[in-house]
């Protein structure tokens, strides 16, 4: 399925991306605000993003979102399970 965003044509310049870049970044921001909402998973964001997950993961700390995001008792449970 596909999403069309208008946007004005001086909006990459703007930002000193190509077109291209532009798109890239904003699907990005899109997938890595999906995922920091918990309505996506991060193998689903990454599709959503179009790269792989662990480049996904690697990539959030540009957007100011952990990669883990748990309570400290959800982590002790975690850790205790593993």
């Amino acid at each position: 399925m596909q999403i069309v965003i208008q946007y004005p044509e001086l909006l990459p310049d703007a930002l000193q991306k190509t077109p291209a870049e532009f798109e890239q970044e904003a699907k990005m921001a899109m997938a890595v605000k999906l995922f920091e909402m918990k309505r996506l998973s991060s193998g689903m964001a990454a599709k959503l993003a179009g790269v792989d997950r662990v480049r996904f993961l690697l990539g959030l700390h540009q957007y100011g979102v952990p990669m883990i995001d748990l309570e400290e008792e959800e982590l002790r449970s975690d850790l205790e399970n593993a």
